[in-house]
């Protein structure tokens, strides 16, 4: 779904299978390695050397660098209007994501449950694939959002 930069989305714009896709984002080797060092410092996250003795084969970011860059991933191409703000998530990493990888962010609606307590909100259930340049999944995640609908006119 293309959108303009000025468009939100409002609880009742969204319906069941509509799609989003991000704009593509590279991961820049230096970010990758100083995510690592704050975040994940593990050798296969740090050391070119060491992680080519891992079950990467090579060095590797960290699933929660993944995991951030695809949120960046998210905001950019799901403008929702009151932000997007996350219940829950379930979520894999199915493949690796590597320095230079060039990661892209699809997303589904898979459901949409009004709230029956508080009229002025939902959770929508978005499902998210974050895929490499070679169509690889890199990360898998099934996300419940607090959705807003949209505000009654004066």
């Amino acid at each position: 779904m293309t959108l303009h930069s000025w468009e939100k989305l409002y609880l009742d714009d969204l319906s069941l299978g509509q799609e989003f896709e991000s704009d593509p984002v590279r991961v820049h080797r230096e970010a990758m390695l100083a995510f690592a060092r704050e975040y994940d410092p593990q050798p296969f996250h740090l050391s070119a050397e060491e992680a080519k003795l891992s079950l990467f084969g090579g060095l590797a970011a960290s699933g929660w660098n993944t995991a951030a860059l695809t949120m960046k991933l998210l905001v950019a191409s799901v403008p929702l209007a009151d932000g997007i703000i996350g219940l829950s998530i379930e979520l894999s990493w199915p493949t690796p994501t590597y320095p230079d990888d060039v990661l892209r962010l699809f997303s589904t609606v898979q459901a949409i449950d009004p709230s029956a307590s508080k009229p002025d909100r939902g959770v929508v259930t978005l499902f998210m694939e974050t895929l490499n340049q070679n169509d690889k999944v890199v990360q898998r995640a099934t996300g419940k959002l607090l959705v807003f609908r949209r505000p009654a006119e004066d």
